[in-house]
């Protein structure tokens, strides 16, 4: 089974021009995500796997499915490591 992603509860996503930012409350720190990135971490909110929001991503941009998914990959991994994200229950 495909993990799913959503927030970490003290973690909140704002629309920025360019993309978008993520609010870490707990460590007062901000990410700033360009479009790309808020489109992906949109995606993962609405409970869409990985997989699936690669496949929007490179229907939208152009670019092959391979190199979407790296890029959500790296993102997600990113996100997870920084704990900014967590696995839906």
């Amino acid at each position: 089974m495909t993990a799913r992603w959503s927030l970490a509860r003290h973690v909140t996503l704002s629309p920025a021009e360019g993309g978008a930012v993520l609010l870490d409350a707990r460590k007062r720190r901000y990410w700033q995500l360009n479009a790309s990135g808020a489109q992906i971490v949109e995606y993962l909110q609405e409970g869409r796997s990985q997989q699936d929001a690669a496949d929007a991503l490179s229907e939208e941009s152009g670019e092959t499915v391979e190199r979407a998914a790296a890029d959500v990959a790296a993102l997600v991994e990113t996100l997870r490591s920084s704990r900014l994200i967590v696995k839906r229950k």
